[in-house]
């Protein structure tokens, strides 16, 4: 075997770079948990011993993380006054939740992925499912944090107006399911949007309703949700004049299955709503930051996750347009076209 030194080098300067970006991780939790960064957005220039004051933290542990961040260019260093400071870019990326960038929220999912590495390894080897029940417990919170900016950002700006008169509908009083919701981030921001309409929160994972209870209280939006335990082949009600699918068809086990009940329960003019990750048609299309993103994250929780169930038809995370109009529709839809894009996302629209 020859090796050729420049592509060894190549790939060795890839590595040094992936490594340190893997290090950071924990370090932006834990910037994000302790609030570090929100303390120096609201402090300006601050030295290590004066940000570990304001956050009731150790000044020694918190030199070493004010250092770390700024090698990794998430925070600002002044050599000439060794204080630490974020412009207003890091700022809006690193403490504004709700902003469609916001990156500490990634992080947890990754975090959870390392955590069940072996377990998943086991499931590589068996070709057994491993469930999203099963992951560690920072998978849920994590995936609420991480795609709740971007519903928040496109929602109701856009993703729903993307639809044929379907906001009207909203906006006088319709019926709404939300399948699949998780933590119920989509659900709450439909809801307090449309204050009309009804919505129902279904999901198989007990633990991620009643988070989403708890979260709906606590945002005032609980006099027109509510949220049950179900899958989606089995959730109650009929008539639904929109049904809603937030980036977890393809995380199905059965997704012909869940379009045919999603046939089923909506009105004859009704709407289903499907939202998944952005890919191109072909894997090589796809050899790309975004696609590197959920091809890695969907043979660590999506693929396994669909494993785990019935028929386990594993679509993964980056699915075509093709493969998914094809499951849509053997649903029974006879309609079925791409309403909207966004670099992370791509939004179907389906009718009978």
């Amino acid at each position: 075997m020859s090796v050729n030194p420049d592509k060894l080098n190549e790939l060795i300067g890839k590595f040094v770079t992936e490594l340190g970006a893997s290090a950071t991780g924990p370090n932006i939790l834990i910037g994000e948990q302790l609030g570090l960064y929100k303390a120096l957005s609201a402090y300006g220039a601050i030295a290590p011993k004066e940000l570990a004051e304001k956050t009731g933290t150790s000044e020694r542990y918190v030199r070493e993380w004010c250092a770390g961040q700024a090698a990794s260019g998430y925070v600002n260093y002044d050599p000439s006054s060794g204080k630490y400071s974020m412009s207003p870019e890091q700022s809006f990326a690193f403490t504004n939740e709700n902003n469609p960038l916001y990156i500490p929220g990634a992080y947890y999912i990754v975090s959870a992925m390392y955590k069940d590495e072996r377990k998943l390894a086991d499931a590589f080897r068996s070709g057994k499912g491993f469930g999203w029940g099963e992951h560690q417990v920072d998978l849920f919170s994590g995936t609420k944090k991480f795609f709740k900016p971007n519903y928040i950002g496109n929602l109701v700006g856009s993703w729903l107006p993307s639809l044929e008169g379907v906001v009207p509908k909203l906006q006088a009083g319709a019926k709404v399911a939300d399948v699949g919701c998780g933590l119920g981030a989509s659900t709450i921001i439909m809801a307090k949007a449309f204050p009309k309409s009804n919505f129902l929160g279904y999901d198989n994972h007990m633990e991620s309703i009643e988070m989403a209870r708890n979260d709906a209280v606590t945002e005032g939006a609980t006099a027109n949700i509510d949220f049950e335990v179900a899958s989606a082949k089995d959730y109650q009600g009929k008539d639904f004049d929109l049904v809603t699918f937030f980036d977890c068809l393809h995380d199905m086990g059965d997704p012909v299955g869940a379009a045919r009940h999603v046939r089923q329960s909506l009105k004859p003019d009704g709407t289903w709503m499907i939202v998944e990750p952005y890919a191109k048609e072909t894997v090589q299309d796809n050899m790309n930051p975004v696609g590197r993103i959920f091809y890695n994250a969907s043979s660590m929780l999506c693929v396994p996750s669909s494993l785990s169930q019935e028929e386990g038809l594993a679509l993964g995370a980056q699915a075509s347009d093709a493969k998914l109009k094809e499951v849509i529709q053997a649903g029974g839809f006879r309609t079925v076209r791409k309403s909207a894009e966004t670099p992370f996302n791509r939004v179907f629209e389906a009718r009978p």
